[in-house]
């Protein structure tokens, strides 16, 4: 099963079969924790919130199309849940003292081992939960997922526009809250 594509997992979970949510959950699970604990800055909500997209995987797997990638459908239900579970909490700036777990991926052979005792990057995880959520979900999904605006627009169901003007905001915030601009790479406007 390991080798099979998730259109082919899709197609075996929409028929009941729960290896294949296995399956996908081994795949995708540390993309899923790591942008919901990047935008919840909780190591217990990211935990939850990964747990509950793979449940509406399960539950919702029939109204998955197989032959549309899977990922968009796990990053739009994780950034909806931690929206959803940052408003709910109001944790609008929280310090990400557990993000070194994401980074590393729980690893302790990840290249992101390092970066634990690094104090700049544990500045940037404050500079991150600082951001308004629309911007921390923009700003986690391009720079920390490695997604292109577009992608991200899909994702979040709101114009290529829209995500430009977050990302635009929220770098400029970090560089303001960080004093440096070197952390971030500069953002190029995509042509539409």
């Amino acid at each position: 099963m390991p080798n099979q594509s998730d259109q082919e997992l899709v197609l075996q979970l929409q028929s009941g079969c729960l290896d294949a949510l296995g399956e996908l959950y081994d795949r995708h699970r540390h993309r899923v924790y790591r942008t919901a604990l990047a935008i919840t800055g909780d190591v217990d909500a990211a935990s939850d919130l990964l747990q509950d997209v793979f449940l509406r995987l399960h539950r919702f797997a029939d109204h998955i199309d197989p032959l549309r990638p899977l990922e968009p459908w796990l990053y739009r239900m994780t950034t909806n849940l931690a929206y959803t579970w940052v408003k709910r909490n109001q944790r609008w700036f929280r310090p990400l003292e557990d993000l070194i777990d994401w980074i590393s991926g729980g690893a302790e052979n990840h290249p992101y081992a390092q970066v634990e005792l690094d104090d700049e990057w544990r500045q940037v995880q404050q500079a991150i939960s600082a951001l308004p959520v629309q911007q921390r979900v923009v700003v986690v999904l391009y720079y920390l997922n490695d997604l292109s605006v577009q992608e991200i627009a899909t994702i979040l169901e709101v114009p290529g526009g829209t995500v430009k003007s977050r990302l635009h905001y929220g770098r400029h915030a970090l560089k303001k809250y960080l004093g440096l601009g070197k952390l971030l790479p500069e953002f190029h406007y995509e042509s539409s």
